[in-house]
């Protein structure tokens, strides 16, 4: 187990290398504004900064080795939107890019987008089928259907089958929750 958890260890710190973890720090910069946010007087901010150690430490961490890298790869933080700190322009000593091919210019992915429900709507179409129709808060719209097969039920996000449960199922989760 212990050769397990090096392992596990030496591929993370091999995964934060190779991934620029340099970034906008958004996980750590929100532990920030809650630190200023606390009190007015900067001496007890120094007090609650020297609380959050351990979580200023774990943000970094989450930042360097999450947020960062897919901050990096996709060009856009998924937290803050901030576009990523190398493709900021700025006055440089040697430029490159006019000599590169443009895929070596930009980030390889595209960037990840939250997007929030700004409203849904639900619709019986049949005894056995329901669709709730979503828009999102980017203007998106997609249709999530039920459809009741006997003892089973087949859910479809745009008309493509993602998951699947049964009556039994859904009858133990309305009694768990009841």
């Amino acid at each position: 187990m212990k050769k397990f958890g090096l392992k596990v260890l030496g591929m993370a710190a091999l995964a934060a290398s190779l991934t620029g973890c340099i970034g906008s720090n958004a996980v750590t910069g929100y532990v920030m504004k809650f630190n200023l946010e606390v009190v007015d007087n900067r001496y007890a901010r120094g007090g609650v900064n020297m609380l959050l150690a351990p979580v200023y430490a774990l943000s970094v961490a989450v930042d360097s080795l999450v947020f960062n890298s897919i901050e990096f790869w996709s060009g856009k933080n998924p937290i803050n939107g901030k576009p990523h700190i190398f493709d900021s322009k700025t006055k440089t000593m040697y430029n490159m890019n006019d000599d590169l091919d443009p895929s070596l210019t930009e980030a390889p992915l595209d960037p990840i987008t939250m997007r929030e429900v700004e409203s849904s709507t639900f619709e019986a179409i049949d005894e056995n089928t329901i669709e709730m129709h979503v828009t999102y808060n980017n203007g998106d719209k997609s249709v999530v259907t039920g459809v009741r097969d006997g003892e089973n039920v087949n859910y479809y996000v745009d008309g493509e089958l993602v998951s699947q449960t049964t009556m039994t199922q859904l009858e133990t989760l309305t009694n768990e929750q009841a």
